[in-house]
């Protein structure tokens, strides 16, 4: 990772209490036009901000010097309150997003979201005209209703697994030509929905479709 970043624990004011949070920020010298926030997968199922995908992305977001965010959703880790099927959750993104912004006034947001948080965290992120641009990891499309992006003319980068188990890379590759705006789909050959062995790609996907932003 190129760029350092110093590492704060913090609590979000979220809807429904206390939101867990770690924010990864700059050095001064790094000044960035943009900040990102980055959404974990499905709280039933063992989804945290800790997450290796979520981990990844943030990752390749901080070695671009930008200031990252993540936060995990109610009931997960020490975030009050309880697992709301993505309707309370969705509060609690709204709430990961004025963080930032409060923090970074003069930054572009990006949201970023993993399965079951890019599902939540892209629905409100089309939504919030700071946020500016958009990632959907790994979306599960066989069980999740994504059409609200054919609305969204923000521009958004989708990576998918070959193999993904959640997300059927055939109904994804009829999806995102029906998205508004610019949308871009890179497909991890092999890859199954958590990127096992491939997260190297992962991060090139992001890097390379972020640079000319940069």
């Amino acid at each position: 990772m190129p760029a350092q970043h110093d590492s704060r624990t913090l609590f979000l004011d979220g809807p429904a209490g206390r939101l867990e949070a770690l924010l990864w920020t700059p050095p001064p010298s790094a000044a960035s036009r943009f900040a990102a926030v980055v959404c974990h997968p499905h709280p039933l199922f063992g989804g945290t901000m800790h997450n290796k995908v979520v981990y990844q992305a943030a990752k390749s977001l901080s070695a671009l010097g930008w200031p990252v965010l993540r936060f995990n959703f109610r009931g997960v880790g020490l975030s009050a309150g309880t697992h709301d099927r993505g309707a309370g959750e969705a509060g609690d993104v709204r709430a990961a997003l004025h963080f930032l912004a409060a923090e970074f006034p003069a930054a572009q947001l990006l949201l970023a979201g993993f399965s079951f948080g890019s599902w939540v965290g892209m629905r409100v992120g089309c939504e919030d005209a700071r946020v500016t641009r958009l990632i959907g990891l790994g979306i599960p499309v066989n069980n999740t209703d994504f059409s609200f992006l054919r609305q969204c003319n923000k521009p958004k980068l989708f990576v998918h697994g070959e193999k993904d188990e959640h997300g059927n890379i055939a109904k994804v590759r009829e999806l995102v030509p029906t998205f508004a705006g610019e949308n871009a789909l890179v497909e991890v050959p092999g890859a199954d929905h958590f990127f096992a062995g491939k997260l190297d790609q992962l991060d090139r996907a992001i890097t390379t479709w972020l640079q000319p932003a940069l």
